[in-house]
C-alpha cells in the first residue's frame, strides 16, 4: 500500500480548521472603493475554511475555486497556500501544486506538512530522490509523524532500498501500533524476498488490527493458497474482494507496490473458480 498522498486535502483541512473562527463575510466585493485589508483577509480565511471542509468530503472541484480566492485575499497565510497546493495535488495537478506549496514554504519554512506534501507531489511523479529529500526535511521538523515515515519508506521501496524501507516502516509502527499499512508493506517486501512465512505473520498482524483491511487479507489469502492451505485461503480471498473489489485489478495492485512474485501468485489465485464466482456476485466498483 503506497498511500503516498495520505489524503493531503484532509491533512491540510485539519491544519486549517485550527484557524480561529471568523465572522461570515458580508460580500466578497465591498460596495466601497476603500478596501480594508484586514476584512479581506478574514473573508479569505472564511473561504479557506469552507474549502477545507469541502475537501474532507472529497468535493475538490468545489473546494479549489474557494481556495484560489482565499490565497488572493489572504496571501500571507501559509496554511491557505498549503490548502491550495494540497487540493491541486489531490487532482494530480503537480505544477500548480508545487507552486502553491513553495509559496507556503517561503512564508513558513518550519511547516513540516508543506515538505510532506511536496514529497507526495514528487513521489507521484516518480522523482524519488526529491521525494526522499522532502520527507527527510519534514521529519526533521516533525520527527515522529507515522504517515511521513511510511511515505519515506515507500520512496526507499521504489528505489529498491529495501532495508531502509523496512526501517522506516518499523519506525512508523513504533509511533502508531495500529498502523497496519506499514506492517502490510513489510510483508510485501518479505514475500518478494522469498520469506513467505514472515510475510504471512505480518499480514495476519495487519488483519488483526483491521479486519476490514482488504489488502493484507487478500495478500494473506494468496500466500496461504500458495503454501497449500486451500480452504482457508479461498474464504479469506472472497472476503477481501467483498470488502474492496479493486484488489482484483492487477494494475491497482501494482500501484499498491505489490511485487512480481506476489502478483504472479495473485493472478493464479484470481483465476480460481471460487474467486471468480465471488467476483461475479459483487457489483462493479464505482
Amino acid at each position: 500500500m503506497p498511500k503516498h498522498v495520505h489524503l493531503i486535502s484532509f491533512l491540510v483541512a485539519c491544519s486549517l480548521l485550527s484557524i480561529p473562527k471568523v465572522a461570515h463575510a458580508q460580500a466578497l466585493i465591498p460596495h466601497t472603493l476603500q478596501l480594508d485589508p484586514a476584512k479581506l483577509e478574514k473573508q479569505g480565511l472564511t473561504l479557506a475554511q469552507e474549502a477545507a471542509q469541502l475537501a474532507q468530503f472529497q468535493q475538490i472541484d468545489l473546494a479549489l475555486p474557494r481556495a484560489r480566492l482565499a490565497s488572493q485575499l489572504a496571501p500571507k497565510n501559509d496554511k491557505v497556500w498549503l490548502l491550495l497546493g494540497g487540493l491541486h495535488l489531490q487532482n494530480r495537478e503537480f505544477d500548480p501544486a508545487l507552486a502553491a506549496l513553495k509559496k507556503a514554504q517561503a512564508l513558513n519554512p518550519k511547516n513540516a506538512d508543506v515538505f510532506f506534501a511536496m514529497g507526495s507531489a514528487n513521489f507521484q511523479q516518480k522523482k524519488y530522490d526529491a521525494a526522499i529529500a522532502n520527507y527527510q526535511a519534514g521529519l526533521k521538523l516533525k520527527p515522529n509523524d507515522p504517515e511521513a515515515l511510511f511515505d519515506l519508506g515507500n520512496a526507499y521501496y521504489m528505489q529498491g532500498k529495501l532495508p531502509e524501507a523496512i526501517a522506516q516502516y518499523n519506525q512508523a509502527v513504533a509511533q502508531d501500533k495500529k498502523f497496519w499499512a506499514a506492517i502490510n508493506n513489510i510483508g510485501l517486501i518479505q514475500y518478494e524476498q522469498g520469506n513467505a512465512d514472515a510475510a504471512i505473520k505480518q499480514w495476519q498482524t495487519a488483519v488483526s488490527i483491521d479486519k476490514q483491511a482488504a489488502e493484507p487479507l487478500l495478500a494473506l489469502a494468496v500466500a496461504l493458497y500458495t503454501k497449500g492451505d486451500r480452504q482457508q485461503s479461498l474464504t479469506l480471498g472472497a472476503t477481501a474482494l467483498r470488502i474492496d473489489q479493486r484488489y482484483a485489478d492487477v494494475d491497482f495492485l501494482k500501484e499498491n507496490l505489490w511485487g512480481e512474485r506476489l502478483l504472479s501468485d495473485t493472478k493464479k489465485f484470481l483465476e480460481l473458480p471460487t474467486i471468480q464466482a465471488a467476483l461475479q456476485q459483487q457489483p462493479a466498483p464505482q
